[in-house]
């Protein structure tokens, strides 16, 4: 039922070519982060972790890089899973199934020290300046690291709704500021598409801040972020690429994978996927 809110964002992607205004908006930048980043999407995960402890070495007291390393580590541990394949994605039975995984406590412990040193950093952040871009965009990004672990490694979805919600407030709180934080529209897309996933009778149980519960909204949040995010973009295409699988469009699916495939070569799952889909165009999109 609750669905694949992998990355919640996002918890996690960027494009080194978006505009400067993207990145100033969300109070982040710089080559490192941007490199980290990029070497992510190409599931080059020791390249990332070198970015990001450059990146924290100059810049110990800030919160973003602690919540960037905590995503690394997690996409890290759903692709050992085998989590990020679409079969699984698309499909609601495999992701509230009960069957015990078996995540790398070592992993797990790397993930919840950043989650805290992020927070923790965070915190200070927010309590000299509410406002401050970097602190809400970090800490959108810790509760969407914790959403997607608990849900997809721990299992424990329903439990997964309340950092979810944290993680919406802090996006929504974003796009509240002038000029918004484009990148935050993913997580707020990915809220309304969720919510209007849900059956009626569970929606007037699962209220987040600003979100009515339209799929037709939530696509469109995502598809600004591909015309205009910044660190986000390629995640969002990831998210539509699902959502069309979802919505029976496999079509669509395949360009946007094709379009992943070449900006990311080294990435192994794109390539997967789209030959899986080439391979089976007729199954493309059935749960």
């Amino acid at each position: 039922m609750f669905r694949f809110w992998v990355l919640g964002f996002l918890i996690c992607a960027p494009i080194l070519a978006a505009p400067a205004a993207g990145e100033s908006a969300c109070g982040a930048g710089s080559p490192e982060i941007a490199s980290a980043f990029d070497h992510l999407y190409n599931f080059n995960f020791p390249a990332a972790h070198g970015d990001i402890n450059q990146y924290i070495a100059s810049h110990p007291k800030e919160p973003l890089g602690y919540a960037i390393r905590s995503a690394a580590y997690l996409f890290y541990e759903l692709d050992r899973l085998g989590i990020l394949e679409t079969e699984f994605l698309i499909s609601d039975k495999h992701i509230a199934e009960k069957k015990a995984l078996r995540p790398d406590p070592q992993v797990r412990a790397l993930l919840l020290k950043s989650l805290e040193d992020a927070q923790s950093r965070a915190d200070v952040a927010l309590a000299a300046n509410p406002r401050d871009r970097q602190a809400l965009f970090a800490m959108s990004i810790v509760e969407g690291v914790t959403t997607d672990y608990m849900a997809f490694v721990e299992k424990h979805q329903i439990a997964s709704l309340s950092p979810a919600k944290r993680s919406n407030s802090y996006a929504q709180q974003l796009l509240k500021l002038n000029p918004p934080c484009v990148d935050a529209y993913i997580t707020a897309g990915i809220s309304e598409y969720m919510v209007g996933s849900l059956p009626f009778f569970i929606r007037w149980f699962v209220r987040f801040d600003n979100v009515q519960g339209s799929k037709e909204q939530g696509v469109k949040n995502l598809e600004l972020v591909v015309r205009e995010g910044h660190y986000f973009k390629p995640f969002a295409m990831i998210l539509l690429g699902i959502i069309d699988l979802r919505e029976k469009r496999p079509r669509e699916t395949e360009k946007l994978l094709e379009s992943l495939a070449r900006d990311y070569p080294s990435n192994p799952l794109f390539r997967k996927e789209l030959a899986r889909m080439n391979a089976a165009p007729n199954a493309a999109g059935q749960n």
